[in-house]
């Protein structure tokens, strides 16, 4: 008989994960996010599960989800590591994927299609080099098959449960002092390292040294949350809306409904305006 703790926990990831319809997958192009994306990009997601909810009324910021593109398998140019996600991820040659850490299935290959109706935004890592792409990618392939950390899921749960109904042996140590810090390793550490794995700066502390020089101060991975990415002056943001405005003037030609006007956003969404993506 499984343990009392394996089954909350289960249970408890299963509630967590039950999302709501998607309402907001018109902000974003996807057809020429796929055009566009490259190795090495981070997406952004505007998650609709429960867990999503928790995180962004925690962070403050809409983007609840983060997962690194790593491109069709044929561009991984690692022979070795280009077997493991051929292997692991079985998808068609042409099939464009994404690593990812999610609650209930751990450090998983999916297709970049899975998130076609959600509202999504790149972060690019400005400067990024190609050799430096592969490693991140290579990294982050090693972490494929980890197993989800469970502990945050009773981490999440304590915004809606009673703190008292855990026994202090299930609590994570985040949340001795700071009840901010329990979101901060749900879906976007593994990224953080892989990134720290390369060098290449997120969000560091920065100093100056007895020298007088600049110096950056690598935070824990484990601290980091999906909007770090957006926050990041080092990443550039990406956006494809469904409407370009690309071109001078080009906003003039939008075709607005004149003498509409929404002043609730909720209301709107009940009667049906942007309930669904656009095709």
């Amino acid at each position: 008989m499984r343990n009392i703790a394996e089954w909350l926990i289960e249970a408890v990831s299963k509630w967590l994960l039950v999302e709501s319809p998607p309402k907001r997958g018109y902000l974003s192009d996807f057809n020429i996010i796929c055009k566009e994306i490259v190795q090495g990009d981070v997406l952004l997601v505007e998650g609709r599960s429960r867990a999503s909810s928790i995180i962004r009324r925690i962070t403050q910021s809409p983007w609840t989800h983060a997962m690194l593109y790593i491109g069709r398998s044929t561009d991984i140019k690692d022979h070795n590591f280009r077997e493991i996600v051929e292997r692991i991820g079985n998808y068609p040659p042409e099939t464009q994927l994404i690593i990812e850490s999610e609650i209930g299935l751990g450090t998983v290959i999916a297709p970049l299609e899975k998130y076609k109706l959600d509202h999504m935004r790149i972060l690019r890592p400005r400067g990024l080099t190609k050799n430096a792409a592969q490693q991140l990618i290579n990294f982050a392939i090693t972490r494929l098959g980890r197993k989800y950390n469970y502990r945050h899921v009773l981490d999440l749960a304590r915004f809606i449960f009673p703190w008292g109904l855990f026994p202090r042996r299930w609590r994570s140590s985040l949340f001795q002092h700071n009840a901010l810090q329990p979101t901060m390793d749900i879906c976007s550490s593994m990224i953080a390292s892989a990134f720290a794995h390369v060098g290449y700066p997120i969000l560091p502390l920065v100093r100056k040294n007895n020298s007088m020089q600049i110096e950056l101060i690598e935070r824990n991975p484990n601290l980091f949350v999906p909007s770090d990415f957006d926050f990041s002056p080092f990443f550039d943001v990406i956006k494809y809306p469904i409407i370009p405005t690309d071109a001078q003037g080009e906003y003039k030609n939008l075709n607005w409904r004149f003498g509409a006007t929404s002043n609730d956003p909720e209301e709107d969404a009940k009667n049906g305006y942007f309930d669904e993506p656009l095709e």
